[in-house]
């Protein structure tokens, strides 16, 4: 499916968000794994599992016209030899909406293999109202 190497999960990360901002569908998947065992969840949106169901998510986000572009902020990356998991704060702003969103928290795992390292999980839910949580990561006590 893709000719595209990357050498480091942040190069691949950096792709997948660099796809997104321009509605690129080829530039998206060419950052996903071939494997079939590949999983996307988007905010709020049930769980999609193959390379199939995937693309065509994206697709219809991407002919919808809206434009997305998100700042990955706050990373917490995890790494050995064959994975990676990286969670960010997702900052989304919608081309021609001025409105302050809050934030999407995304965990985007990557696994190297004979042609470098690809996606094969990314999943972004809404981050909860932390004005009502102790500690901006806390899930623990509510006010």
């Amino acid at each position: 499916m893709s000719s595209s190497i990357f050498t480091s999960p942040e190069e691949a990360e950096s792709a997948f968000y660099a796809a997104l901002a321009r509605a690129d569908l080829d530039g998206m998947m060419a950052v996903w794994s071939e494997d079939e065992e590949v999983v996307c969840v988007h905010p709020g949106s049930i769980r999609l599992i193959g390379l199939s169901a995937i693309r065509e998510s994206w697709r219809q986000l991407f002919e919808s016209g809206t434009r997305l572009i998100i700042r990955p902020s706050r990373p917490v990356q995890w790494l050995n030899v064959m994975t990676a998991v990286h969670t960010v704060h997702q900052h989304v702003h919608i081309d021609g909406d001025h409105r302050l969103h809050p934030p999407i928290i995304a965990t985007n795992v990557f696994s190297r293999g004979a042609v470098g390292w690809k996606m094969v999980l990314h999943h972004a839910s809404p981050a909860p109202d932390t004005d009502n949580l102790h500690g901006s990561d806390s899930p623990h006590i509510v006010h």
